[in-house]
């Protein structure tokens, strides 16, 4: 079987079609400085292709996309570049098994099998619909593969094409979409999660929308109280019975910080009353470490955090099954925790260093370690799970604020005609 092979710097999924083709050795030349290309590979006569493969080196990332004979998407496979410059580890991968010629591709009720690896041997295997989860059950040597030599590459889809030799590659063009730029759409090396509007959310009258609720406007943030942090170490993390350190923690000047929690207010029909009602909800609780706005936002990392295995939209954060955070101390986390428990779980009356605040606000209780002076402000979420923590820093760089979304990330509503973005 010949096989067909063109490169080009970028793929359209939508139209699978190629964006600005490029020689071999423009493509060598690319892979070489670790920008992203393409190469797809076809057979005469098939319109859709056997298979794209999607490279950036600098991102750590090469994707394998293949096709079958309608143009869906029947393989999706996430390779990475770690360590060992030599080999690729199998980081996800997804296969969709289309029952005819008909089912629409990625149809939500199509049967799936998604697999999530870890290079500490950690790994699941998901069937979907059916929301089954068990175990990978792949040994050591099925999750790496060797990373070949530019030019080098196997067909990775072959055995799923039906071909019972190994193909014959010839240089060919690729199709091409229309030109001017890119297309909107065209592949990226996956990101980890973006923050949003997270600013915004500080900024009263800015209109936001929760996707449940249509319109919702931006209020005067809620000023809380403060914490201090003497250690010179934020902890932001779930509170757990068993838990010893903090799962994120962020280096701050010691001292004393101004915690404030971003609100919204909005109207809907109350059934039970039978007419309107006004309310306002919390979105994000914030740690003021200066005053100046934060000009951008990154997501604080773990310890056991790699950002070169992060697939699209990935998160990292704290995990909650109580639906409650807190900020913290680090230095003293271990008592402070132990204050908690004792006072909330436990019950224990008249106890010296805790306090339930019980004031309507996300932030519910307090302690505080009297041989350091560290405090912890734990605060509800709307749910378990695990929440990003977000670093607000300024034009300079410097850090300024630290904030955690309780209620998932809002999206912007455009302004009214004839009112500025920042009236």
């Amino acid at each position: 079987m010949v096989v067909e092979v063109g490169y080009a710097q970028a793929w359209d999924p939508e139209s699978r079609t190629a964006w600005r083709p490029l020689s071999a050795w423009e493509a060598r030349e690319r892979d070489a400085a670790g920008l992203p290309y393409v190469v797809v590979y076809r057979t005469a006569g098939r319109e859709a292709p056997l298979e794209v493969r999607l490279v950036s080196w600098r991102d750590h990332h090469v994707g394998v996309w293949a096709y079958d004979d309608q143009g869906r998407r029947t393989h999706d496979l996430d390779l990475r570049l770690l360590d060992d410059p030599a080999r690729l580890f199998h980081r996800h991968s997804v296969t969709w098994d289309y029952p005819d010629p008909e089912t629409a591709e990625f149809d939500p009720e199509c049967p799936r099998v998604i697999l999530d690896l870890f290079p500490d041997g950690r790994g699941r295997r998901i069937e979907q619909p059916r929301g089954y989860y068990t175990s990978a059950g792949l040994t050591e040597e099925q999750r790496w593969t060797t990373r070949p030599a530019f030019g080098e590459w196997p067909l990775f889809s072959a055995e799923v094409h039906g071909f019972t030799a190994s193909p014959v590659f010839e240089a060919a063009g690729v199709p091409e979409g229309e030109g001017g730029e890119a297309p909107a759409g065209c592949w990226r090396a996956p990101r980890p999660a973006r923050p949003g509007p997270i600013g915004e959310l500080f900024r009263p009258g800015v209109r936001v929308t929760d996707g449940y609720h249509p319109e919702q406007t931006v209020v005067e943030p809620r000023r809380i109280g403060t914490v201090r942090v003497p250690s010179g170490l934020l902890a932001v993390s779930g509170l757990h019975n068993d838990e010893e350190e903090p799962e994120i923690t962020v280096p701050v000047p010691p001292g004393e910080y101004v915690l404030d929690e971003a609100r919204v207010g909005y109207g809907y029909h109350c059934e039970w009353r039978n007419a309107r009602v006004e309310t306002t909800a919390p979105t994000a609780v914030r740690l003021l470490v200066g005053e100046t706005p934060a000009a951008s936002w990154e997501m604080a990392l773990g310890a056991d955090d790699d950002l070169r295995i992060f697939i699209q939209d990935q998160i990292a954060g704290f995990s909650t099954d109580g639906a409650t955070g807190c900020f913290a101390d680090a230095g003293s986390f271990g008592s402070l925790l132990s204050l908690f428990e004792r006072g909330l779980i436990d019950g224990e009356p008249d106890l010296d260093g805790y306090e339930d605040l019980a004031d309507g606000s996300m932030f519910m209780h307090r302690t505080w370690d009297a041989a350091t002076g560290g405090e912890l402000m734990a605060f509800a979420t709307t749910g378990d799970g695990t929440y990003p923590v977000w670093l607000g820093r300024s034009e300079a760089g410097e850090l300024v604020s630290v904030v955690v979304l309780v209620d998932g990330t809002p999206e912007l509503l455009p302004e009214p005609d004839g009112v500025g973005a920042g009236a």
